[in-house]
C-alpha cells in the first residue's frame, strides 16, 4: 500500500496531500515542492535521500534503491516539467514544447507490457523488465504515465491550483473549493477578511 505523507509546516502543523494526490502519483510528484508562509521551503526531492524516501513511500523504488544525486537530478527536472503542463493546461496555453518532449522522453524509458521470457524452471513467463539500474527509468515512466493520464482524462477539468498563496500546490477541485488544505483555506480567509477591514478603515 502507498503511503502518503504529511508536510510538517514551519510551525509543527501538518499539511495533508492536497485532494487527488492519492488518485494520482503524478499530483501529489508535482506538489513535492512546497512554498510555505514567511519564505520558508520544503522540497522532498531535495536530496538523494529524500528523492529515494519519496519514491519508496509511493511503492516506485524499494528502500535499497541508492538514489543519488544525478536520479534525484531527474526527478526534479520532470516534475518542473509536468507543473509546466498543468500551469499551461489552467492557463488555457499552449501546451510547452520542451514538457512534451521531457514527459514523451520518459514515458518511453520502460516497457509498457511484461515482456515474455523463458528459464529451464519456469519455462515461458512474462515479466516487466525491472533491473536494478532501471528503477529510475521506471519510477519516471510511471510519473510520466500518470500524468499524462490526468491531462487527458475526464478529472482534468477538475484541476486547479491552491487558490492561497504562497501555495503552489495543485490539486483536484470538489465543488467550490480551491485550497489544497483547511489550513490553506483559512489562510485565504483571513487575508479576505484583513483586506475588508482595511478597505472599510480607509474609507
Amino acid at each position: 500500500m502507498r503511503l502518503m505523507r504529511e508536510t510538517v509546516a514551519v510551525d509543527g502543523s501538518a499539511l495533508p496531500p492536497a485532494p487527488g494526490a492519492e488518485q494520482y502519483p503524478a499530483l501529489d510528484f508535482a506538489n513535492s515542492a512546497i512554498a510555505l508562509p514567511g519564505g520558508h521551503y520544503i522540497d522532498f526531492l531535495g536530496t538523494p535521500e529524500g528523492a529515494g524516501q519519496w519514491l519508496e513511500e509511493h511503492g516506485l523504488a524499494p528502500a535499497d534503491a541508492g538514489i543519488r544525486e544525478m536520479c534525484a537530478a531527474q526527478l526534479r527536472s520532470l516534475r518542473e516539467q509536468i507543473r509546466a503542463l498543468l500551469a499551461a493546461r489552467l492557463d488555457g496555453a499552449p501546451a510547452p514544447t520542451g514538457a512534451l518532449a521531457a514527459v514523451n522522453d520518459a514515458l518511453t524509458r520502460a516497457p509498457a507490457a511484461p515482456l515474455l521470457r523463458w528459464d529451464a524452471t519456469r519455462g515461458l513467463y512474462r515479466a516487466v523488465a525491472h533491473p536494478t539500474d532501471q528503477i529510475l527509468d521506471h519510477a519516471l515512466a510511471a510519473l510520466a504515465a500518470d500524468a499524462a493520464d490526468l491531462l487527458t482524462g475526464a478529472d482534468a477539468e477538475r484541476l486547479t491550483a491552491c487558490g492561497s498563496p504562497p501555495c503552489t500546490r495543485y490539486l483536484l477541485r470538489h465543488g467550490r473549493r480551491h485550497w489544497c488544505s483547511t489550513r490553506c483555506g483559512d489562510r485565504a480567509r483571513a487575508a479576505r477578511a484583513y483586506a475588508r477591514r482595511t478597505a472599510a478603515e480607509t474609507d
